[in-house]
């Protein structure tokens, strides 16, 4: 089976929504990376999910919806959640809220909340609005592996796997969404950071929000569990990681690169200056032009792929700075090196 790509339109949407409601999975794009989908409200179509990524299921699947009155149907959203729904919706902010009985548990890894956003993506809102159903849909891949930005991706990785990717081109933001528990609305908590800050969440809410890396057990491998029920995706101490092992650095130097062997791959956040690392070819990669935190959000999962796909022994890339601008960026790279499981 090779999957089939479909380009946006009418009679595309029509069919791939008659699939979801049948119970089908889709890979679908959205503004943050591509996602797996299936009908949030159906447990065995949600089981197809786990089954196609090999995704422990202790490790739960955001919810996406076309609309603010959607997303009350499958979560209780309080006056912080419908703040922030009127700032940041649509877009890439998912808030974990606690879940109504409509949600199997399945989704949710057991847990009485769920993940629930309004994604931007014009895509996959016409498909959303098309199919009239919730859509559980986590990046499309394999568990732990690199996020696909590019329906080429989910085809190199799920196409024996799925019958049907929906191409939007690729993804505008490249990093997951930022998740925000809301749980406890006087005490709001990044639990994994993205395009939509901490401190733009404090702004709107007007209460210090807190924002750390949640430290849980060591993962899981595909399909074995993770031993714990997360309370959001996403928070494992190794994910998002290339099949090539990754190390992280305080700076490349150029002699180091010049010197080293061709089974060696490096990473620099911007270009490097010096015209004789040009000449290394691949095994020399940068994510953005001059250091921006957007340009390298897009770029970090494509250049990760294609070193990964270099035969290398090992990828060298360098730690981001410590500012806001690039926690999202820090938190991806951090968890794609880290040796935990």
């Amino acid at each position: 089976m090779t999957a089939i790509l479909h380009r946006p339109s009418r009679t595309a949407l029509r069919r791939l929504a008659a699939v979801l409601r049948r119970g089908g999975v889709v890979a679908v794009p959205t503004e943050t990376v591509y996602g797996l989908a299936a009908n949030a409200l159906d447990a065995d179509a949600c089981e197809r999910i786990f089954a196609a990524k090999e995704r422990p299921a202790e490790d739960p699947l955001i919810v996406h919806v076309a609309s603010v009155t959607a997303a009350a149907a499958v979560a209780e959203l309080n006056p912080a959640a419908r703040q922030l729904a009127r700032a940041f919706w649509p877009g890439p902010l998912t808030m974990v809220l606690p879940k109504k009985p409509v949600v199997p548990a399945i989704v949710t890894a057991g847990l009485d909340s769920v993940a629930v956003r309004v994604p931007r993506h014009p895509v996959f809102r016409d498909l959303l609005r098309e199919c009239g159903l919730p859509l559980a849909a986590p990046s499309a891949n394999l568990f732990g592996y690199v996020s696909p930005t590019l329906p080429e991706h989910v085809q190199r990785g799920l196409g024996d796997r799925i019958e049907h990717i929906l191409d939007g081109g690729p993804c505008e933001v490249g990093l997951e969404s930022t998740i925000v528990d809301l749980r406890t609305p006087a005490r709001p908590c990044v639990l994994r950071p993205g395009a939509i800050s901490a401190e733009e969440i404090a702004k709107v809410l007007g209460v210090p929000v807190a924002a750390r890396r949640v430290r849980v057990l060591p993962g899981a491998r595909r399909g074995k569990k993770a031993g714990k029920a997360q309370r959001a995706p996403g928070l494992l101490a190794r994910h998002y990681s290339p099949g090539t092992r990754l190390r992280l650095v305080a700076r490349i130097e150029p002699a180091e690169v010049l010197a080293a062997g061709r089974r060696v791959a490096y990473l620099f956040l911007s270009r490097p200056k010096d015209p004789r690392l040009a000449a290394l070819g691949n095994r020399v990669a940068w994510l953005s032009e001059a250091g921006d935190p957007a340009e390298a959000g897009r770029n970090i999962y494509a250049r990760l792929r294609t070193l990964d796909e270099g035969g290398y022994r090992e990828i060298i890339a360098e730690r981001v700075p410590a500012a806001p601008a690039f926690a999202a960026l820090a938190d991806r790279l951090g968890r794609a090196a880290s040796r935990g499981r």
